[in-house]
């Protein structure tokens, strides 16, 4: 199979600071500026980057798509915490429990993360990004599944989650209601491709059940069946 998972598109009004944010929450490295986005690469071994990309779209209601960072310990949860804080992220409502034992934050820009404890065994050994955590049904985890030709590691209840191989952060599907959708989502997984190999995959992408929503030659929006868009691109 000729694609990839390449990172994750971070929509932003503020790319570069966005960009500073979360290189430094995650410890990792600010790559490139360009035309296409300010990269932020990984220095713990993370097999993918971020790119912050500009748009003037408001954020309007919770993101469908957002960040679980793990904890090695309660020390180094609380410091990611504090750290998030001190560099303009806030803690964040979205109506978790008294209960709960993560922490809900927003960055700068209000797109909300979570910082789950050591103690959670669902990503253990899943790397300081433990998950990709999507608002969607069953059927879309089984796309990414085919899509990716990730295994499914989880499948109960409607909840679905995928991922490499080699291991890595988990791609998890939280089963529904899923929230409206109101304009694109504002974090995006990129996935990428051989130039001449582009074409076929869109194709394959098309037939397992995306939609195509935009194409610009070297880059093409699609859609999953839960209509949250991504990106697919030629290799860098």
């Amino acid at each position: 199979m000729a694609l990839a998972f390449a990172g994750v598109r971070v929509h932003a009004h503020d790319p570069q600071g966005q960009a500073a944010f979360w290189a430094g929450l995650l410890g990792w490295r600010i790559a490139r500026s360009a035309p296409d986005g300010v990269v932020v690469r990984p220095t713990d071994g993370t097999a993918y980057g971020l790119r912050f990309v500009a748009s003037d779209e408001p954020k309007t209601r919770q993101n469908r798509v957002h960040l679980d960072l793990t904890s090695a310990s309660r020390q180094d949860m609380d410091g990611r915490v504090e750290t998030a804080l001190r560099s303009g992220g806030e803690h964040c409502d979205v109506g978790q429990g008294p209960d709960e034992t993560h922490v809900v934050l927003a960055d700068p820009e209000g797109n909300e993360f979570c910082v789950v404890p050591p103690e959670n065994t669902f990503l253990a050994g899943c790397g300081l990004i433990g998950a990709l955590n999507c608002e969607g049904r069953a059927v879309t985890g089984y796309f990414w599944h085919a899509a990716l030709g990730w295994p499914l590691v989880w499948d109960q209840d409607e909840e679905t989650a995928v991922q490499a191989p080699g291991g890595g952060t988990k791609i998890t599907w939280s089963g529904p209601p899923i929230p409206p959708k109101a304009g694109t989502n504002r974090l995006c997984p990129e996935l990428s491709a051989p130039a001449a190999e582009l074409r076929a995959e869109t194709a394959r992408l098309v037939g397992l059940g995306a939609r195509v929503l935009d194409d610009a030659g070297d880059v093409v929006v699609l859609a999953d069946p839960d209509e949250n868009e991504f990106f697919l691109r030629t290799s860098d």
